[in-house]
């Protein structure tokens, strides 16, 4: 899978600290993804007692990252309450 960034996304991963190989690896092994605006998908893996979040939209063989952040909320994205 070929995986690419729009600029958006790599100006938040540097903001952020967020490496690119955390962002492949979670979308590589997400542990749940989501619907989010527009059709586009958010896969989330839990890190350190966060969530990184990927939002991401499929293309043909290839993924474009939209943007990248790491939350505390778990509860609120996982669904619990």
């Amino acid at each position: 899978m070929k995986v690419l960034f729009i600029p958006h996304a790599l100006e938040r991963m540097r903001e952020r600290g967020i490496p690119k190989d955390l962002v492949i690896e979670t979308l590589n092994s997400p542990e749940k993804v989501t619907t989010g605006y527009f059709g586009r998908k958010i896969a989330q893996k839990r890190l350190n007692g966060r969530l990184i979040r990927v939002v991401y939209e499929e293309e043909e063989n290839e993924v474009v990252v939209i943007t990248v952040y790491i939350t505390s909320k778990l509860n609120k994205y996982r669904g619990e309450r």
